[in-house]
C-alpha cells in the first residue's frame, strides 16, 4: 500500500509565468497570421490587469519596445584646431629592414631510399626599404617615425627554398633631401626616383648549400641575418614658393585664408599658429603658386628663443618672401627691421630674397596715416591689404604671380629645376 502512494505523482502546476508567455505567443502568431504585417499586435486589455494586478512581472508586448533604445547619434563637432591638417617639411624616420629567414637542415628519406641525402633549403631574403619621390605627395605628414622591413621565411625540406621579403616603398614629395647625422645623402627631385634606403638581410643556408665530397652529410645550418638599421632625417628643399613672414597676431593666417584654400585657425590672441600650413592659390592659366603661413617669430629668434630655430628653418625653404605687418602697432616700420635682423643672423643673405611688404590692417582708421610713412621709410613696393574684409587682395596675388615668373626664369638659367607645386 506505501509503495503503490509513492507511485502516485503529485500534480503540477504551471506557474503564471510560463502560462502568461505561452498565451502571449499564442495571440501573437494568431495576429500575424491573419493581418501579415510585421508589427506586433497588441495584448486584450483583460490579460493586461491580470498582468498589474498579479504582480507578474512585465512582458514586452510591441515590436517597438523589443528594438534596441538608440541615444542621440549626432557626433559632436570638432574644433577648427583638430580638424586642420598642417604641412610638415622635416621627419625623422627610423628604418629596419627585413631579417632573412633562416635555413633548414633535413635528410630526404623515402622507401627504398633511405640515404637520400641532405635537403634543406636556404632562407628568403629580407625585404628592404626604399625612398621614392612622387608628386602627387606634397608634405612628408604621412611618414611614420618607425618602418620595419618584412621578414624572409625560412628554407624546408625538399629543397625548398624560403620566400624573400617583400621591398617597402615610403613616398616623399619632390625635393625630399636626405641627410643622416647632418650631412646630405641623396636628393630626390624626380618623380619616380628611388633611394635604396636599407637592405635587407640575406637568408641562411640550408644544410644542402654545405654538401661536398669530403662532407656527404652536413648537419650545419644558417640563420639569416640581420637587416641594415639607419636613423636618417627627411627635409624638405622647398617648402613654398611664398613665405610669410611676421610677428606673432600680424595677420598671417587670416590673410592665407583670404588669398588662398587654406584653413588655418584664427583667433584674436599670439601664436595661433604652432605649425606651418601651406595654402594654393590657383590662376586662370591652371598654375598653382605655394604660400606658407610660417609661425610667428620673436626676438631673439636666432638663439633659439621659444622655437625660433625650427621656425626660421621653414623660411629658409621658401623661394620668395612676403613679410606681414601689422599697421595697428604705433610704429609698423620697427617690424619690418627686426625681421630682416633675425633672417640675417640666422642665415646670412636671407632676408635679401625677393620679396614684398604687406601692410596688412587697413580696414582701422590710424592705418592710413601709417602707411604713408611705411612707404617714405623702405624702397620695396608696399601692398596696403585688410585680410578680414579681403581688400585689395587682388594686387597681392597679381605681384605674387609676377615673383612666381621671376623664380621660374632664374631657376630655368641655372642647373637646377624650378620647383612646381
Amino acid at each position: 500500500m506505501l509503495a503503490t502512494l509513492t507511485r502516485v505523482k503529485s500534480p503540477r502546476w504551471l506557474s503564471p509565468d510560463i502560462f502568461l508567455g505561452y498565451t502571449l505567443g499564442q495571440e501573437v502568431r494568431r495576429n500575424e497570421l491573419s493581418s501579415f504585417s510585421p508589427s506586433c499586435s497588441s495584448v486584450p486589455a483583460a490579460w493586461r490587469r491580470k498582468v498589474t494586478g498579479g504582480g507578474v512581472r512585465g512582458v514586452g508586448t510591441s515590436c517597438v519596445l523589443c528594438a534596441k533604445v538608440r541615444g542621440n547619434t549626432k557626433k559632436t563637432e570638432l574644433s577648427e584646431k583638430k580638424l586642420t591638417k598642417h604641412f610638415v617639411d622635416h621627419r625623422n624616420v627610423k628604418l629596419v629592414a627585413g631579417s632573412g629567414g633562416k635555413g633548414a637542415c633535413s635528410f630526404h628519406s623515402e622507401p627504398r631510399k633511405e640515404w637520400g641525402g641532405p635537403d634543406g633549403g636556404n632562407g628568403g631574403d629580407g625585404g628592404s626599404i626604399i625612398i621614392k619621390a612622387d608628386r602627387f605627395v606634397k608634405s612628408l605628414a604621412q611618414i611614420y617615425p618607425v618602418y620595419n622591413g618584412e621578414d624572409g621565411q625560412s628554407g624546408g625540406s625538399k629543397n625548398c627554398y624560403g620566400r624573400n621579403g617583400g621591398p617597402k616603398y615610403i613616398s616623399v614629395p619632390l625635393g625630399t633631401v636626405v641627410k643622416e647625422q647632418g650631412k646630405a645623402v641623396v636628393d630626390l627631385s624626380e618623380h619616380g626616383q628611388e633611394y635604396m634606403a636599407v637592405f635587407g638581410g640575406a637568408g641562411g643556408k640550408g644544410n644542402r648549400f654545405y654538401l661536398s665530397n669530403e662532407n656527404r652529410a652536413p648537419m650545419m645550418a644558417t640563420p639569416g641575418m640581420q637587416g641594415q638599421e639607419r636613423v636618417l632625417q627627411l627635409e624638405l628643399r622647398t617648402m613654398a614658393h611664398a613665405g610669410l613672414v611676421g610677428f606673432p597676431n600680424a595677420g598671417k593666417s587670416s590673410l592665407l585664408r583670404a588669398i588662398s584654400n587654406a584653413r588655418p585657425a584664427v583667433a584674436a590672441y599670439p601664436f595661433t599658429t604652432l605649425n606651418p600650413h601651406v595654402g594654393i592659390v590657383n590662376y586662370r592659366d591652371h598654375e598653382q603658386v605655394a604660400v606658407a603661413d610660417i609661425p610667428g617669430i620673436i626676438r631673439g629668434a636666432h638663439l633659439n628663443r621659444g622655437l625660433g630655430i625650427s621656425f626660421l628653418r621653414h623660411i629658409e625653404r621658401c623661394r620668395f618672401l612676403l613679410f606681414v605687418l601689422d599697421l595697428s602697432t604705433p610704429e609698423p616700420w620697427t617690424q619690418l627691421q627686426h625681421l630682416r635682423y633675425e633672417l640675417d643672423q640666422y642665415e646670412p643673405g636671407l632676408s635679401k630674397r625677393p620679396q614684398a611688404i604687406i601692410a596688412n590692417k587697413m580696414d582701422l582708421p590710424e592705418a592710413q596715416e601709417k602707411l604713408g610713412t611705411l612707404k617714405g621709410l623702405v624702397t620695396h613696393r608696399v601692398i596696403p591689404v585688410s585680410a578680414l574684409t579681403g581688400q585689395n587682395t587682388e594686387e597681392l596675388i597679381l605681384h605674387l604671380r609676377e615673383l612666381y615668373d621671376g623664380y621660374l626664369q632664374g631657376e630655368d638659367n641655372g642647373e637646377r629645376k624650378p620647383t612646381r607645386w
